[in-house]
């Protein structure tokens, strides 16, 4: 059983010796949320101080582009030799409106779109296939070798959704690789 704890930081100086701790007490991961700070920020300090813990985000999906999270986990996989894993939640209709300032529409639907994009993304980066998708939601049909940051050593980067509903258990099943509850 692999036992896992928040990463979390009012002040972002006190994350490296944070993590350090927390490897040397024996936890096999680390998450961070979207609270005070950007939940990546807090994970690459901690992937810089530790050689084997997990990090993993618990971001709110919809403020970032499915692209910018797709490019933001590729480098954290990389930096960190295949220690990341993606979480993310849909989170509720008023925080997404009036925290993120980001238009409500059906989440379910929404988040299966995102996340299928994103692995979309990550093939045409480690296999050089052609950007194809196209959702009710999102769309990746372009890109060129400029914006490719080229094949990582371990591509498949597990992404777990928050599930708190069964419609969101289902999905995580379906195009996920875990479940965040």
């Amino acid at each position: 059983m692999d036992i896992g704890t928040g990463l979390t930081a009012t002040d972002l100086t006190t994350v490296p010796e944070r993590a350090r701790q927390l490897e040397d007490l024996g936890y096999d991961a680390a998450s961070t949320g979207e609270t005070q700070h950007d939940p990546f920020f807090p994970l690459l300090l901690g992937m810089e101080h530790t050689q084997r813990m997990r990090f993993s985000s618990l971001a709110i999906a919809f403020p970032r582009s499915p692209y910018v999270t797709a490019n933001m986990a590729w480098d954290l996989s990389k930096f960190s030799g295949g220690r990341f894993v993606l979480g993310l939640g849909t989170q509720v209709k008023g925080h997404n409106e009036r925290r993120f300032s980001v238009p409500w529409v059906a989440p379910g639907p929404r988040i299966r779109d995102y996340v299928n994009m994103i692995r979309a993304v990550w093939d045409s980066w480690q296999n050089g296939t052609k950007p194809d998708f196209e959702s009710d939601h999102y769309q990746y049909k372009l890109t060129s070798p400029f914006f490719n940051p080229g094949p990582i050593e371990h591509p498949d980067i597990p992404i777990v959704i928050a599930a708190v509903n069964p419609f969101n258990a289902r999905l995580a099943g379906e195009v996920c690789d875990g479940i965040a509850i």
